[in-house]
């Protein structure tokens, strides 16, 4: 009896820290790709454009979140906003393989209980994140790809495009000429989420490399590489050369680092970031929220379209900022 007395006093010791421990109401972070963005910055009317839809993006998901509503439909509604926008790197913004097609990627993870879902190499899915959500609430599945992930989500009543050319917008393929000369422009999104309940996930969706060889898959849709979350440590999600966050694991390894390590969030984003990635070829950068709501957004280009929106506990006031270059407005 004196054992089960400690221990219940250990257990509701434990549930008092972990309450105690998140001082925020909520959190949302999200990002839109990393790169070479130093003309960018100089363009105050191009980059007016990308200001505002990330403000966009945050105040899609405050609104969902001041209402107590659950961070794994903030990231839904985060990312899908994303995907119609052409200033991106997502969905209609999606960028083209070597042979003239789009092949889109996401992946979705919520951190209550490590259930993920992922689409890679969808042509005719009209927003990949739906598809990677319906993988994880409907199916036994992690990852489906290609035909057989396109065909699942028509069956699945989500949004589909008649052509796979519908993602080529004028726009677009303006970006990518520009593009062309920007080698180390890496185009993805992503938004991860401590919301009031204390749940932590992450999303990321991506119209992939330009001019990949067909068929390639980047980190984007790969839980651990491109998304990670856990209730125990943080949700990441990951913009970058897709290849060098794969062989680092870069998502996991900071969950982990965070975790097991018990670095801030911060260290373990920098570490990763600046010394375990190689700058000139790792290029790129990455978005997290720990489970006390302490954010980290490094990257190792020259900037990084991002931007948080936070609740205190105890405060009205809604603190929000976002930033292209290494300045948060």
């Amino acid at each position: 009896m004196l054992r089960n007395y400690f221990l219940l006093a250990a257990l509701l010791t434990s549930l008092s820290i972990q309450v105690k421990a998140q001082k925020v109401d909520y959190v949302l972070v999200v990002h839109g790709g990393a790169g070479n963005m130093k003309d960018l910055e100089k363009d105050s009317i191009h980059a007016a454009a990308y200001y505002a839809a990330l403000d966009s993006a945050l105040e899609i998901g405050n609104e969902i979140l001041a209402k107590g509503g659950d961070g794994e439909l903030a990231v839904l509604s985060v990312v899908s906003y994303f995907e119609q926008n052409p200033l991106f790197n997502a969905g209609i913004g999606a960028t083209c393989t070597a042979d003239g097609q789009f092949e889109l990627d996401a992946s979705i993870m919520r951190g209550k209980d490590l259930m993920a879902g992922a689409v890679a190499g969808v042509k005719l899915t009209k927003h990949p994140i739906k598809a990677a959500h319906a993988v994880m609430t409907q199916t036994q599945h992690v990852m489906l790809s290609g035909a057989g992930a396109d065909r699942f989500a028509l069956e699945h009543g989500l949004e589909m495009v008649d052509d796979n050319m519908y993602f080529a917008t004028p726009k677009t393929m303006q970006w990518i000429d520009k593009l062309k000369q920007e080698s180390k422009k890496n185009g993805t999104v992503g938004c991860v989420v401590l919301d009031s309940k204390g749940n932590l996930t992450a999303g990321t969706s991506t119209g992939g490399m330009f001019k990949k060889q067909w068929g390639r898959i980047g980190d984007s849709p790969l839980i651990g590489a491109g998304t990670y979350a856990d209730n125990a440590s943080s949700a990441v999600s990951c913009t970058g050369h897709g290849e060098y966050f794969i062989r680092h694991a870069v998502a996991y390894n900071l969950c982990s680092r965070v975790k097991l390590l018990k670095e801030s969030i911060q260290e373990a984003a920098d570490h990763i970031i600046f010394e375990e990635l190689n700058e000139k070829e790792g290029n790129g950068g990455l978005i997290a929220v720990d489970r006390n709501g302490n954010i980290a957004m490094s990257f190792n280009s020259n900037g990084m379209f991002r931007g948080f929106i936070k609740k205190e506990t105890g405060n009205s006031n809604i603190i929000k900022k976002i930033g292209i270059g290494k300045v948060l407005k």
